[in-house]
Order: C-alpha cells, then structure tokens, then sequence
C-alpha cells in the first residue's frame, strides 16, 4: 500500500541522515529489542512481514549506502538477508526465554515424564544463556558482516576516484 511504501521511504531517510548509524548498530539494536520482547512473550511485535521487509532491511540498506551511492543488489540483498537473519536468531533464542511458549512447556512436560520435576521458570532461567551466547555470536557476525561492507564500500570508491582520474583520449 501506498502508506507502507512512504513509511519504507521514511524509515531508509532518516537512517540515511544519521552517517554515524552504521548497519552494525541498526542489526544489533533491533536483535537486541527483539530477542528481549520475544523473551517477554510478545513475539508478534516484530516479523518478517511486520518489521523486517517494510522497516528493518531499508534502514539497514540505507545505512550500508555509501553517501549518495546505491548499493549494487548483490550487496543489498545481503543486507536484507541478514536483516531477515537477525530476526530469525533473536526470535528462535529469545522466545526460548518464556515460560509459557510452548517449546518451554514440552521441555518441561519431557523432563516430568522421567520423573524430574522441574517448573517451567526453572527451564525458561537455563535459556538465558543460550540466549546470551547467541546475542553475542550474532552480534559478531553483524560487525564482521558490516566491516566486509566498510572494506567493499572503500573498494568501490578507490576504484571510481582512480577511473575519474585518467586522462581522457579527446
């Protein structure tokens, strides 16, 4: 719809005015509001459909884009993938952190079949960790991720400057 598209257009604007905001800080703020709102239950707030394709992968793609450049499509569908793996990672380890999702409950209901007896708090308090150690190895990925964009964006200019500096044969 025509709202969506302006909200998109609005979203990958103002990431595009903020230079110091870089794809790193935009992943790893929306893993980490993610991850802790799926933790509190509430995991329809964010989503592919919801979050990631109208507003999380144009900001991240506008604050990938060297100034005033666009960003070749292969580079921008590596930003919009990672934007739909962030989300993915922070939903999967985050959700774990509930006591009432349902992977929280069989894993209780598994243990009491073998006679431990455990509440599901107990359960959802051993998911932080894993879900620490996964902020914090899709937090690494996302700052490698984003300094191979800061290497191929210095690339591409120094390839440009040299190509505008050659003499024309006229």
């Amino acid at each position: 719809s025509s709202d969506l598209h302006g909200l998109r257009e609005h979203a990958a604007a103002w990431v595009a005015r903020r230079r110091a905001v870089g794809v790193f800080r935009v992943l790893v703020s929306y893993l980490a509001v993610r991850q802790l709102t799926a933790g509190l239950g509430l995991v329809s707030i964010g989503g592919q459909a919801q979050t990631v394709r109208p507003l999380l992968a144009p900001m991240a793609e506008a604050a990938a884009r060297p100034a005033d450049e666009e960003l070749p499509p292969e580079t921008a569908e590596q930003v919009r993938a990672m934007a739909a793996a962030t989300d993915n990672v922070a939903l999967f380890f985050g959700e774990d952190l509930f006591v009432a999702f349902g992977a929280v409950l069989l894993m209780q209901g598994v243990y009491a079949g073998h006679g431990i007896v455990l509440e599901p708090l107990q359960v959802a308090l051993w998911g932080i960790p894993t879900a620490l150690c996964a902020f914090a190895i899709h937090a690494l990925r996302l700052w490698r991720f984003s300094r191979s964009l800061d290497r191929k964006s210095t690339r591409l200019n120094s390839s440009h400057s040299s190509v505008s500096r050659m003499p024309s044969s006229a």
